[in-house]
């Protein structure tokens, strides 16, 4: 084992430790550990993540729920619409799209790449959202109903995002259950956990069935991982989530521009 595999495995547990603390964000790390850290392809790298996110989530959600800090109704509304959005784009969306995915003249975006810049998009969105460190207190529900068909809708798009690019999705689900179910902050943190766990794993299913995976390699990563998130939970207790939100949103900014510099060289 290389140094540059040290890391990446060491990475494992800083993305269970993000997790466990904030109840999200860590996930948005997975990608580019496989990638640069341990050379794997891009869409595999995707699938990857969709399992060690699940199963790291999994763990933290159960703590969650028998702490009864998550929300099921609420799951139910957003998660539905979700699961059925990420099964149908592992199934059928990714494999269905071109390689290369667009070409003019000399000018070739391979499908790999595309998918890597469109992950640094959306990492410089949750780094935005983590540096503001804005999110509400209370929203359009804040009367004690929630906002069903809007959770719907909302799910069907982060299902979506969760499919293409193998993150939970964390940071724009966390201010959505705030906003449009009225969940206090904590809550909304725990039912957001439950919500990326149920959600990575369905995606996971629908690559399952066309994909070489190696376990050896995949399973003492995602222990790592599930190790990083007990130490979170046990840290959360002392650590303000919000300073610690902050600070990974800067990390994050950066990992992002190291993506796209690296890609266009």
């Amino acid at each position: 084992m290389n140094g540059q595999e040290l890391i990446g495995y060491a990475s494992a547990v800083i993305v269970g430790l993000v997790i466990g603390l904030a109840g999200g964000g860590g996930s948005i790390l997975t990608v580019p550990i496989f990638v640069y850290l341990f050379g794997i392809p891009t869409v595999l790298a995707t699938t990857y993540s969709l399992f060690v996110v699940g199963s790291t989530s999994l763990v933290g959600s159960v703590n969650h729920i028998l702490k009864k800090r998550v929300d099921l109704r609420v799951t139910l509304a957003f998660a539905l619409p979700s699961f059925v959005s990420v099964y149908l784009t592992r199934r059928f969306l990714v494999p269905a799209l071109p390689d290369p995915l667009f070409r003019l003249d000399t000018v070739v975006l391979p499908k790999s790449d595309a998918i890597l810049y469109f992950f640094a998009i959306v990492m410089v969105i949750a780094a935005n959202a983590m540096i503001k460190n804005d999110s509400p207190e209370q929203g359009e529900a804040a009367d004690g109903h929630p906002r069903y068909g809007a959770l719907a809708l909302d799910g069907l798009a982060v299902g979506m995002l969760t499919g293409t690019i193998g993150a939970g999705g964390g940071f724009l689900i966390v201010p959505m259950l705030v906003l449009l179910a009225g969940l206090p902050i904590n809550r909304a943190v725990a039912t957001s956990v439950l919500i990326i766990a149920v959600n990575s794993f369905v995606g996971f299913m629908g690559d399952i069935h066309q994909t070489d995976l190696n376990w050896n390699f995949l399973l003492p990563f995602t222990g790592l991982s599930i190790i990083g998130i007990f130490v979170g939970m046990y840290l959360a207790r002392f650590v303000a989530p919000n300073k610690l939100k902050r600070g990974f949103g800067w990390f994050v900014l950066l990992v992002a521009g190291y993506i796209i510099v690296r890609e266009l060289m």
